[in-house]
């Protein structure tokens, strides 16, 4: 999952623990950097203080005149430490190499089967920097089997300060003891962060939680929010500046929102019955025709001394009842769609009333499967009947030049549901008419009003109950009621 998909509570929860993790690093790093520069400063101390206790001891022994029985110069190295820089060595535990000024071993403190690390002549870099060095003092550190070596150069002087050798000091770095206490150090360290750690964890949890509560309750409250129901308003006590600048425009939108639905509802409802207006008209203005027509019609022929003017008197009465009759129809199908249902529930044994109801269809390809025996339910008859008679009266129309015509009716009861289905094998519903087939004044016909399936929805709707429809080009379609039972 990808960081921005992350929800707030949980990049915060984040952050605070790679923070804590961070911080814990760094700490670490920062802490064993210190230990190598106490150790490194600590060497460097023991060092300089072996050095000047040998520097200290050797000036004594030259200058003391009870020691050194040799002239001190340069060529007398050799016998001047002849036995003192043995001595010296085993005081301060290190060994010591002398060297004259061209940077040849003189004297050395070695002793033993192992070679020593010493060098055997200086080179040219140890000898600049000595004579250079502003206190004739050079040290550098070698690596030699895993162990660090220090070395220390330094000027042999005179009693007038007058060089007369290079002495050498050769310091084991043994870091055995600051590496265990830096190791026990790490270890404690590692314990605590563990434990700071988990306590991180818990308070990070809290603290995003706690950051985003009121976050999540507007989300909640946002996610809930609907242009035709009524939406509530957020109302949180303890809230930052932010949050609350948040709350009140979300409430000021839901103010603006009901405004906004109230206009449209209305906006709609006036569209709604213009559109109703327009297609009554329409629909009465088609019998209206003929009506005139016949009218004109029966006014230029009327002759009072045609022998067949009664003839003729019935069947231009005949033609204007039928027209009568047609707008009469037309009236009580806009008066039933424009009510809303209303219900006299009784209790009916619903596959009785559905048999009774397909009794008025003489067609022979329509098949009935009741699936039980007996279903009780407590439904309005008039509007079942009506829902049921509309949905095969559709079926029967879609089965226009289709051969072989078959539709089947069952019903069925299902978790305290009334089922009825109707499925045809006709044309089936194309696609750009499946969005429109539950709107009023739709239809597909050439003829009719198309309002029986959206007064089927209603009469549905009203108890609570869903319709759908499966549809297959060529193969037919599928109607499904579901009324609850009571």
């Amino acid at each position: 999952m990808k960081i921005k998909q992350l929800s707030l509570r949980n990049r915060i929860f984040l952050a605070m623990i790679l923070l804590i993790l961070l911080a814990s690093v760094l700490i670490a790093a920062v802490t064993i950097y210190q230990y190598k520069e106490q150790t490194d400063e600590y060497n460097q101390g023991r060092l300089e203080r072996k050095e000047e206790s040998v520097k200290a001891a050797i000036n004594y022994w030259l200058n003391s005149g009870t020691g050194n029985t040799f002239p001190i110069i340069e060529e007398n190295l050799p016998y001047i430490f002849r036995e003192k820089i043995y001595e010296i060595s085993d005081i301060e535990k290190l060994e010591i190499n002398i060297y004259d000024l061209s940077g040849n071993i003189a004297k050395t403190s070695h002793s033993g089967f192992v070679q020593s690390d010493a060098l055997i002549k200086l080179s040219d870099t140890i000898l600049n920097s000595v004579a250079n060095n502003f206190d004739h003092r050079f040290v550098n550190t070698r690596i030699i089997n895993d162990v660090n070596l220090q070395s220390s150069y330094s000027y042999i002087t005179d009693n007038k300060f007058k060089p007369i050798g290079i002495l050498n000091l050769q310091y084991v770095q043994d870091n055995t003891a600051q590496d265990k206490d830096l190791e026990e150090f790490l270890v404690r360290m590692a314990y605590v962060y563990m434990l700071m750690f988990l306590l991180a964890i818990g308070l990070a949890y809290f603290i995003s939680s706690y950051i985003t509560r009121n976050l999540k309750a507007i989300t909640e409250k946002m996610s809930r929010t609907r242009l035709n129901t009524s939406n509530e308003k957020i109302i949180l006590g303890n809230a930052s500046s932010e949050i609350f600048t948040l709350v009140k425009a979300y409430n000021n939108m839901v103010d603006e929102l009901e405004k906004s639905a109230v206009k449209l509802a209305k906006g709609e409802r006036e569209q709604a019955w213009r559109e109703m207006a327009k297609q009554v008209a329409h629909e009465i203005k088609n019998p209206l025709t003929p009506m005139r027509l016949t009218i004109q019609s029966f006014q230029r022929k009327f002759d009072v001394n045609d022998p067949d003017i009664y003839d003729k008197l019935n069947e231009f009465s005949k033609t204007l009842i039928q027209q009568i009759d047609t707008m009469s129809s037309i009236a009580s199908a806009f008066s039933n769609f424009a009510k809303m249902p209303s219900q006299n529930r009784e209790e009916l044994e619903v596959v009785e009333v559905i048999k009774h109801a397909l009794d008025i269809f003489t067609e022979d390809y329509i098949f009935y499967f009741p699936k039980s025996e007996k279903i009780i339910a407590e439904l309005d008859k008039t509007q079942l009947i009506r829902v049921l008679t509309n949905l095969v009266k559709n079926a029967t129309q879609a089965l226009v030049d289709v051969e072989n015509k078959k539709i089947e009716v069952s019903v069925c009861e299902d978790n305290g549901n009334v089922e009825i289905i109707v499925a045809d094998n006709g044309k089936g519903i194309s696609e750009e008419d499946k969005d429109k087939i539950f709107e009023p004044k739709f239809t597909t016909k050439s003829s009719g009003m198309g309002l029986g399936l959206p007064m089927v929805k209603n009469i549905v709707e009203a108890y609570n109950g869903t319709i759908t429809f499966t549809t297959q080009h060529n193969k037919g379609t599928v109607f499904k009621v579901v009324l609850p039972k009571k």
